[in-house]
């Protein structure tokens, strides 16, 4: 129920309307609205409610029911279908899931159906095609199945229709013709085969966008009948010949057509009298029109190469005339939106022009520069603003970077040229600064756009928040780029995928704050002398390998002073970081027993306060650990190496005497205390917390086995090892019996090691082991924070429970109907 205090809803007030927008509510729905016998209105969006839609509510007599912009989690209850009074159903933004009940089919008088930005799953039942009143749907950002369905052709009411990122393929249905009254239309990202663009016969349309739908063909003539369009968005498809030839181009207020193959010269129209047209990746007769012209973007939009005139780069950005390279350039820094900024030993150029239209291009004298494609729809505002402001407080290292970002509603390209020719790292800055961290709906916004380095896809759906571990944290991902002809493309694209108008209408598309690249190459005319720094670097890695080689002779007997031992083992504090055994004992009070946080195979925790404040956790290595030295020196070896938001921070050791100790960082809770340990422990998780632990488990496993530069098996996934930060951030701890995968191998067959009840059974009986292994244990780890309950549990004069066959058991009643 919600709470009946001033931020919940009091279930005892009969009237005809409830509107409960931006209260800042929270708890769950009532399910009893039919005790209120004249509420025709319940709209309770852009609040922070939770849990799921009652199928009581199927008794009421509502014409409408809004819970746009909450954290809603399950299908929409088949009971719905039974309100014959419902006019509008919006559910819009939230974390609702499953296939669409068909029984909404029945709603013969809704005309308003709106389901973006969820989790909605299956094909639309063919039951919808009896909603002929619908006026408005919205599907985008779900996971529907299957092609778009003929009898949309049925809704011939329709004035405004979303399926952007739906999940649905194409291609577009040819019935689209019939519905002759729409004024929105709006179909993006949609996979399937090749067609022409559909005909359509809506006179009075003002939004047009056909983005990414594998459109081939030529511009439907018809386009230049449409007195009343406002924004027409034809880009990323196959279209080719010449662009819309309009004889009143001044009622279309924004043309998007990047990303086809127009040919041709550019339509004198256009660049005389046009505002906001995007001509740029398209292949038209080179007129040496630059990069710009008024408001029209013409970037990479020849396809002539103008190698003669510009030969440190390709014919792709022949506009870029204004600079001479003369000396080709070999690293690059931008904070992007951001002033000029020193770091470290490097200057991160400026980037604060923020464009005044939609279709823009700029070129620095630094020898890059970027193409914006897009207006952010819906927000009302003119012009929009591309460059994005902190909304917080930032703490992270280098924040001077993540203070603003460069932002666009379609697509960003970043260019750099006069580069030389090799392998570059490249290091891009993300930090989600747009969106709050309180309990509020603005909290709820979810940011996914698609990362492109050379044209080719390197991340799909990337998003900062879950990367980054939260908003207002940084996060860097990196990637590798070949430059072979001067020319360095970074491109990211808004694939219609998260929510649109959180916290306010108009937030969505890419956000970048800083983009570094240095060579991976030797770079021509340096002395050929190796630097002190290499030197060093060299030496290190040399004393780190005899280190570890006599650390192995001393396991196997062959060296016997435990002295020796740690004499080496110190080489490795310097890989990361080096603690007195003073500093240690002044944190933890002389490892006081009040601070005692845990036991572990290598024995015990302790929660440890530095001089600076930081809080730590120090694991001590047990003296009664028949293994624990071989697996200190693996877990210091190992955890050294990884750096990922979901792996618990190794911050260094400690190595004096028969003292072996490694420090990190401290964690607040621990998952099994905080599903089902003692009561005092117990922490309340609601479903989206619930998933977010999940989600996180399963990244820092997709980095261990895939992603890290040393694949790795954990062996030991379990609740226990499963640590939450302050903000129930989930993270991956204790890679003491962690083993390197092999990738030669398709198993490894080693001597058991983990827990039993996680263990998979390959694994357990005959010492199979793959990256599987921890997949199967993570299965487990999310049945238990799914259900709330220890894998195994046992008390004496209790039967013995086992979770994974009461998942069975429940599996089978759901199959055999007895549930």
């Amino acid at each position: 129920m919600l709470k009946t205090n001033h931020n919940g809803i009091k279930p005892s007030c009969h009237c005809e309307n409830r509107f409960m927008k931006k209260q800042s509510l929270n708890g769950t729905l009532p399910p009893r609205l039919f005790r209120l016998p004249f509420l025709e209105n319940f709209d309770v969006s852009w609040n922070y409610l939770n849990g799921t839609i009652p199928k009581e509510w199927g008794s009421t007599k509502l014409l409408n029911i809004s819970v746009f912009g909450n954290q809603l989690t399950g299908p929409i209850p088949k009971e719905l279908g039974n309100i014959s009074t419902l006019e509008v159903l919006v559910v819009d933004i939230n974390q609702l899931s499953g296939p669409l009940p068909p029984e909404l089919g029945n709603l013969s008088r809704l005309l308003r159906l709106c389901l973006s930005s969820n989790n909605f799953t299956g094909e639309l039942p063919p039951r919808f095609a009896k909603l002929g009143a619908l006026q408005e749907l919205r599907l985008s950002d779900n996971n529907f199945t299957g092609q778009i369905p003929d009898f949309i052709q049925n809704w011939t009411n329709l004035s405004r229709l979303a399926i952007q990122a739906s999940g649905l393929q194409g291609p577009i249905p040819s019935g689209i013709a019939l519905l002759e009254k729409l004024s929105d239309l709006r179909i993006s990202d949609l996979d399937g085969p090749e067609s022409p663009v559909p005909q359509l016969k809506c006179k009075d349309i003002k939004t047009l966008i056909l983005r990414s739908c594998n459109l081939t063909g030529g511009l439907p003539g018809y386009l230049a009948e449409l007195t009343n369009l406002q924004t027409l968005d034809l880009s990323f498809n196959k279209l080719t010949g010449n662009p819309i030839s309009s004889s009143n181009p001044e009622n279309v207020d924004k043309i998007y057509l990047t990303g086809n193959q127009l040919t041709g010269e550019v339509p004198e129209w256009i660049l005389e009298k046009a505002e906001d047209v995007d001509l740029s990746y398209n292949k038209f007769t080179a007129k040496n029109l630059g990069c710009q012209v008024r408001y029209v973007n013409l970037f990479t939009s020849s396809a002539v190469d103008n190698a003669t005139l510009y030969p440190a780069t390709s014919g792709l950005i022949s506009c870029f005339k204004s600079q001479d390279c003369q000396k080709n350039r070999s690293s690059l820094f931008i904070n992007c939106g951001g002033s000029e900024e020193p770091i470290g030993d490097n200057t991160y150029n400026s980037d604060t022009v923020s464009p005044t239209h939609a279709a823009s291009s700029f070129e620095s004298e630094n020898f890059w520069g970027y193409s914006s494609t897009g207006h952010f729809l819906d927000d009302n505002i003119e012009p929009d603003n591309y460059i994005a402001d902190n909304v917080s407080v930032l703490s992270m290292e280098n924040a001077q970077l993540y203070m603003k970002a460069r932002r666009s509603a379609i697509s960003l390209t970043y260019y750099g040229f006069c580069l030389m020719n090799g392998i570059y790292k490249v290091s891009l800055h993300f930090a989600e600064i747009m969106f709050t961290d309180d309990e509020s709906y603005k909290s709820l916004g979810r940011r996914a756009f698609n990362i492109y380095i050379q044209g080719k896809l390197v991340w799909k759906d990337f998003n900062i928040a879950i990367e980054a571990g939260g908003v207002g944290k940084r996060v860097i991902r990196n990637f590798t780029a070949n430059v072979t002809k001067g020319t360095l493309e970074i491109r990211l694209y808004w694939a219609g995928k998260g929510t649109d108008a959180i916290p306010t209408r108009g937030v969505y598309g890419p956000l970048i704050s800083a983009i570094s690249i240095y060579p991976g190459f030797k770079i021509p005319g340096e002395s050929a002398s190796i630097s002190a720094g290499t030197v060093v670097g060299i030496v290190a890695a040399i004393v780190f390998v005899v280190s570890l080689f006599l650390a192995i002779l001393w396991w196997r007997g062959c060296l016997g002073h435990e002295d020796e031992m740690a004499q080496d083992l110190k080489v490795l504090a310097l890989q990361i970081g080096s603690f007195t055994l003073q500093q240690i004992k002044a944190a933890t009070n002389n490892f006081d027993a009040a601070n005692k946080i845990g036991e572990g195979g290598f024995g015990s925790v302790y929660k440890g306060l530095q001089s600076d404040g930081t809080t730590i956790a120090v694991k001590q290595l047990s003296s009664k650990s028949k293994q624990g030295n071989r697996e200190f020196v693996t877990e210091l070896g190992m955890i050294s190496a990884l750096q990922h938001p979901h792996l618990v921070k190794l911050y260094g050791c400690c190595i004096e005497g028969n003292q072996l100790l490694l420090v990190y960082e401290y964690m607040e809770n621990n998952s099994a205390h905080a599903l089902f340990g003692p009561e005092e422990f117990h922490l309340k998780l609601d479903w989206r917390t619930r998933h977010k632990i999940c989600v996180g488990v399963a990244r820092g496993l997709a980095y261990l086995h895939e992603e890290s530069r040393l694949k790795i098996v954990h062996r030991d996934i379990k609740a226990t090892n499963i640590l939450l930060d302050k903000d129930l951030n989930s993270k991956i701890s204790d890679f003491g019996i962690a083993k390197l995968d092999e990738e030669d191998n398709t198993h490894i067959s080693t001597k058991i090691a983990g827990t039993y009840g996680y263990m998979a059974p390959e694994y357990a009986m005959y010492g199979y082991l793959t990256e599987k292994a921890d997949v199967y244990s993570f299965g487990i780890v999310a049945l238990e924070v799914v259900s709330g309950r220890s894998n195994t549990s046992y008390q004496k004069k209790e039967k013995c429970f086992y979770l994974l066959d009461w998942a069975r058991v429940l599996k089978e009643r759901k199959f055999d109907g007895s549930s």
